[in-house]
């Protein structure tokens, strides 16, 4: 196989690799402003507009090491573009799906597809500055999904907004042909070490350790932000507003992604970013749902900003998790692995997630439970975190070696 020549824009595979994260994005959050219509048009209960949101990251919670394996067999240029197809294919199924099964499986097809796109993402991207724009890829997603689907909604079926998301999946598509590197073609000796490599990366317990840190950062966030247009509806906000409120909630976290990185590359340890984003949301999410802004002057404003602050200072977990990830992987593992593992992980709480706020919701007759949650959750991922900065100091002591040997990539130390 002839060699492709090198990009005279060295950033460019990056950034079609980010817009590409970016277009699988949209199609979670298409849905948190849809799901009033979706609800008076098919029926759907609480129960099942929860079921929906989480279900896009089944396919994560299922497969993300057999994605990490079959990225090491195929190369993970194409398995990016096979995300793409199956993700526009999941999409164009939503919009001419007619009972909540039937979009069930779409949503589920959409995030097997996703799946593939975040799994082999990080491992094209090669330059260190991008990873806090990989970290940030799911703000912006949520920041113009909520935002696009608010606007087109008040003008337009929930249906048309499916078909606008699937052309809009298709659009990286010759960027990625034009800038990223073809993949290396990989024989049967090949196939025998990638199975090796994710082998060893799954006996470590690291990688499993950091999924569950994920996982408990994943449970809060979209749990709060993809019900946030339903509780603002319910609360008496009309038109577009419940949408863009939401918009702009998640579209905040995309400044605490992007300031993990400076602040990593300037020596703060990873465990206190990720300790300190856990206590922020716990604080902030309990202003939010446990005072009853509404009856309060000025409440909404108010509300807002306290679920605007869970978000923001929450984003730096994510970012820190992605960029440890590398140094997370043992001797003679696999990165992509590591990715996967944690997929699997943190996506079982994104399941979980939404389907546990909305019994609460169901059980206790309204959303001021949810604080029980998103605490409870936060404390579990502080513990997390310093259970994995303590398991990396043994480390240190029993070799004898820094453990923390790429200082710039990881000081979780």
């Amino acid at each position: 196989m002839a060699k492709t020549a090198p990009s005279r824009h060295p950033d460019a595979p990056w950034l079609a690799v980010v817009l590409a994260a970016v277009c699988t994005g949209l199609h979670i959050w298409d849905l948190p402003a849809a799901i009033p219509f979706i609800r008076d048009e098919l029926s759907v209960t609480l129960l099942q507009a929860g079921a929906l949101l989480g279900i896009t990251q089944a396919a994560g919670m299922l497969g993300g090491l057999a994605v990490a394996l079959l990225a090491e067999l195929i190369g993970e240029r194409r398995c990016l573009l096979a995300g793409l197809a199956l993700v526009s294919l999941g999409s164009a199924w939503g919009a001419v799906s007619w009972s909540v099964p039937s979009l069930m499986m779409s949503r589920m097809i959409e995030g097997g597809g996703s799946l593939l796109v975040v799994v082999t993402g990080p491992g094209l991207i090669r330059i260190n500055t991008a990873i806090g724009w990989w970290g940030a890829f799911t703000g912006v997603a949520t920041f113009a999904g909520l935002t696009a689907s608010a606007l087109i909604l008040q003008a337009a079926p929930w249906r048309l907004l499916w078909w606008v998301m699937t052309a809009l999946t298709l659009m990286p598509v010759p960027l990625i042909l034009a800038r990223v590197p073809r993949d290396q073609t990989r024989g049967a000796a090949g196939a025998a070490t990638a199975a090796r490599r994710v082998g060893v990366t799954v006996r470590s317990p690291k990688p499993w350790i950091a999924g569950l840190i994920f996982a408990c950062y994943t449970i809060q966030w979209m749990t709060v932000v993809g019900f946030l247009p339903t509780i603002y509806t319910g609360s008496g906000l009309t038109g577009c507003w419940p949408g863009m409120l939401s918009a702009v909630v998640g579209g905040v976290s995309v400044i605490g992604s992007i300031g993990a990185a400076p602040l990593l590359q300037r020596g703060i340890p990873a465990r206190a970013l990720l300790i300190g984003g856990f206590a922020a949301m716990a604080v902030t999410s309990l202003l939010t749902f446990a005072i009853h802004w509404a009856s309060l002057p000025a409440g909404l404003i108010v509300e807002v900003a306290c679920v605007s602050a869970f978000s923001l200072l929450g984003g730096a977990i994510p970012a820190t998790l992605f960029r440890i990830a590398v140094d997370l992987a043992p001797p003679a593992g696999s990165a992509p692995a590591v990715i996967g593992l944690m997929q699997q992980i943190f996506n079982t709480g994104s399941v979980v997630g939404p389907a546990l706020a909305a019994w609460l919701a169901t059980c206790t007759g309204g959303w001021q439970s949810t604080w029980w949650m998103t605490c409870t959750f936060a404390a579990l991922g502080s513990l997390l975190s310093l259970y994995l900065a303590g398991s990396r100091r043994g480390q240190v002591n029993t070799s004898g070696a820094t453990a923390c040997h790429t200082e710039e990539i990881s000081k979780i130390c």
